[in-house]
This record gives structure tokens, C-alpha cells and sequence, in this order.
């Protein structure tokens, strides 16, 4: 099969040609169809997070079809079209598993990180990590859905919005563009804030009521803020309009360092939160959600052998919403 690999960190991803893998007992290999590129694919090839493994193959945003699987997996069978994201597996003994809390397991594994990933051809998923999907969609317009969506949904719950709540985004991406409709479907106003000009556009297409830079005004407080953008300096800049009781989520794998915080700045109960991958239930949620409200999913589809390319202009903010590999 072709594989486009990390064989060192910084490096451009390779091209090889690899067997294709067998699955062992509690396995399924599937014949990858899409597989979306995300922020974290980012880090993990600049080291920003540090390497669990080399060589690997990234990516966890994978649909594909299954062409077998082990003998310990039911329920799953040839040929169905299935997902899979970033939580591979956990141990569900640890003390977070047993608390319900699997996203924080301390020996959770996840795709593209622990284990090969999906800018493959093939790729082998464990069988408590592949999840059937909603129709209606493309292929290359579901696979965003399974980190985009879901790390989004865990955030916009996070956030715990109640009625005539406004909600802010800070950096405008795949989850985001995804978050703001969830969140007009539940009848909250939605304020952007994003440099990119593309981004501003498709922000106004989704329906947010104001659209504008970080350092911008917005007309109104906002009970709470999702910060989408690796930096730091947008979870200060989101508490500076922050409403009294409000909350700031931090939704990415790694920022750039907080600047100092005034205490008048969280004083009044307003709080900061992180997100830490997701639990299986979230995935579940969320495709139920993307079922029930047909989201409307941006994306820009390139070949597998593009997959540099693609990580590059990721880099440079120039992928307009979620940018997705074919095989």
C-alpha cells in the first residue's frame, strides 16, 4: 500500500511503499477513502509534540470501508462505512476510566500518534474505535466530522451556553466553522474573530453576527469563548470581553505560552478551561448531531501524494476550513 510517512520530525513526509497490515484478534482493517488533516497532524510533524513513535503515519480523521477484521470483533462487517478519530483505545481500569472520564485515561492511545494513522491507503483501527456514519454526506465532507466536529462538540458543550447565550470563536478552522453552526442551530449569536480575510468570509456565509480581528471590539460581551488558534495570547484576549460568570475554553493539543492575566480579568467567576481529546460518547453525539442537523462541512480534497503540500499551507492558515487526503 502507499503510505506517505513521518520518518523524522521537521522532515517532509515520504512516500513509501508498505504491506499492507493484518489485523489481530480486536482489530479491523480498513480501506481508507479520506482522511482529514488536522492542527495536531501539525504539531506531531514539527515536534511541537514530542514523537511516540517513528516512523509513523499520521492522520485521524479516516473514513474508509472495511475489509476485514479479527476475531474478537462483532457488530462490524465487509464493506461498511466507517469512521475512526483520535482516541484509539484506553485501558478502562485507571481512575479516570473508571470515573467515566476516558479522554484524561493515562494509557490511552490515539490514531496517527500511538499508531499508524490514515494517510495510508490502509489503515488498522481498533474495534472500539470505529464508528458507523450518517448518510447524506461525502466521504471527504465526513472524515473533518471525526476531529473537527468532535473536539468541537466536547468544547461547545464545555462551554455550557444556556439560552441568549453569545458565543465567541478565536481562530476560525474546521472546528470552528462546524461550532458555529452547531451553535445557531441552538439559537445563539456568534461572534468570529480570525485575521484571514477567507476565513472572515466564510464566517459571514455561516451566519455569526459579527466578524473581526482579535484586537477588534466586539458589540457585546460574550458568555463564553472557544480559542481554536495555538496561541496564548488569544485566551487573554478572550477574557478581555469575557462576560461575569463566563468561561474561556482552550481547545487545542498545544498554544503558545499565556501572557499575564490581570486579576480584574477573571475576577467576577470567569474561569479557563482546557480540552483534552474526547470520549467515545462525544464521537457518538456528534454524529447523531451532523445526522439530525446536516452540517454544512468546508472542504478542499487533495490527492495523498500532497500531503506536504497540504501541511504546509495548514501552517500558513491558507486551507480555508478543513482539508481533507484521498487515496
Amino acid at each position: 500500500m502507499k503510505a506517505m510517512v513521518l520518518e523524522k520530525q521537521g522532515s517532509p513526509l515520504v512516500l513509501r511503499n508498505l504491506p499492507i497490515p493484518e489485523p489481530k484478534d480486536e482489530e479491523v482493517l480498513v480501506e481508507v477513502q479520506a482522511c482529514g488533516v488536522c492542527h495536531t497532524d501539525l504539531h506531531i510533524f514539527e515536534g511541537e509534540l514530542p514523537a511516540r513513535r517513528l516512523p509513523l503515519i499520521l492522520g485521524h480523521q479516516i473514513v474508509g470501508k472495511v475489509v476485514t477484521v479479527g476475531k474478537n470483533v462483532s457488530g462490524i462487517a465487509s464493506g461498511d462505512l466507517v469512521g475512526t478519530p483520535w482516541l484509539f483505545s484506553v485501558c478502562g481500569e485507571c481512575v479516570f476510566c473508571r470515573r467515566g472520564r476516558e479522554n484524561l485515561c493515562e494509557n490511552a492511545r490515539f490514531t496517527g500518534y500511538d499508531v499508524d494513522g490514515g494517510y495510508a491507503e490502509y489503515f488498522l483501527a481498533h474495534r472500539d474505535s470505529v464508528y458507523p456514519l450518517p448518510q447524506d454526506y461525502k466521504v471527504t465532507e465526513l472524515a473533518p466530522l471525526l476531529c473537527g466536529g468532535v473536539i468541537g462538540y466536547r468544547a461547545y458543550r464545555a462551554a455550557g451556553l444556556e439560552k441568549g447565550d453569545v458565543l465567541a470563536l478565536f481562530g476560525f478552522g474546521s472546528s470552528a466553522h462546524l461550532v458555529l453552526q452547531m451553535a445557531r442551530y441552538e439559537g445563539h449569536e456568534v461572534f468570529v474573530f480570525t485575521r484571514s480575510p477567507h476565513h472572515k468570509l466564510l464566517a459571514w456565509e455561516l451566519g455569526a453576527s459579527f466578524v473581526g480581528d482579535a484586537e477588534d471590539t466586539p458589540p457585546a460581551t460574550f458568555q463564553a469563548a472557544l480559542v481554536f488558534a495555538p496561541s496564548g495570547y488569544l485566551i487573554r484576549k478572550a477574557l478581555e470581553h469575557l462576560a461575569p460568570g463566563g468561561k474561556v475554553v482552550a481547545c487545542g493539543i498545544y498554544a503558545t505560552p499565556i501572557p499575564e492575566i490581570p486579576y480584574e480579568l477573571i475576577y467576577k467567576e470567569r474561569s479557563v478551561q482546557s480540552i483534552a481529546n474526547s470520549t467515545r460518547n462525544d464521537v457518538r453525539e456528534l454524529l447523531a448531531m451532523a445526522k439530525q442537523y446536516h452540517f454544512t462541512v468546508s472542504t478542499e480534497v487533495y490527492p495523498l501524494e500532497e500531503a506536504n503540500v497540504v501541511l504546509e499551507r495548514l501552517k500558513k492558515r491558507e486551507i480555508r476550513a478543513s482539508a481533507v487526503l484521498v487515496p
